[in-house]
């Protein structure tokens, strides 16, 4: 079972997107978006780390994961708010850091 599926079998619908500048165009035109979930590789200029700030700029109570199975986290490229969790980990494993972040 792949993450989408997790999220989907948990009540979220998973909207995917490759690249960075697609997903910011996502979050720009939907304000139903309650979540970021971002691998660190992405396809195009941007990495997942840009994404999680541009998105933590544009709506700065969005819980933002950012996932990578070769990037360590750099405290200064992460939002504030924003988790990182290292691959290998289950999408259960990152359902249950979502759920944390939309608590508060």
């Amino acid at each position: 079972m792949d993450l989408s599926d997790v999220l989907d079998a948990a009540g979220f619908e998973a909207l995917q997107s490759a690249s960075a500048e697609r997903a910011l165009g996502l979050l720009t035109g939907r304000t139903d978006i309650v979540a970021l979930i971002t691998d660190v590789e992405l396809s195009g200029k941007t990495d997942g780390f840009d994404l999680a700030r541009s998105a933590a700029q544009m709506r700065p109570d969005l819980p933002i994961v950012v996932v990578s199975g070769r990037s360590k986290p750099d405290p200064e490229r992460m939002p504030p708010h924003a988790r990182f969790i290292a691959r290998p980990c289950r999408g259960d494993d990152i359902l249950e850091l979502l759920r944390s972040l939309m608590k508060g």
